[in-house]
């Protein structure tokens, strides 16, 4: 729960990036959008994709030595 909270934070942190104006809000914008969506996808991926994966390798180890 605390990781969730301190990356959604973050995230909502770098909102006004993404609708920046005025001088440089281009440059604000394109760097605001890439650490929105790098550190949503990272959050996702290390929820939700890593645990599974240990999972999978972790059933497989354990077939593996079952066999021997």
């Amino acid at each position: 729960r605390p990781v969730l909270m301190t990356a959604f934070t973050f995230i909502l942190g770098v909102l006004p990036l993404l609708f920046a104006k005025g001088a440089g809000a281009m440059s604000r914008i394109h760097i605001g959008v890439t650490v929105f969506f790098g550190m949503l996808i990272a959050t996702i991926l290390g929820i939700f994709f890593i645990p599974g994966l240990y999972y999978l390798v972790q059933s497989a180890v354990e077939k593996i030595k079952e066999k021997r």
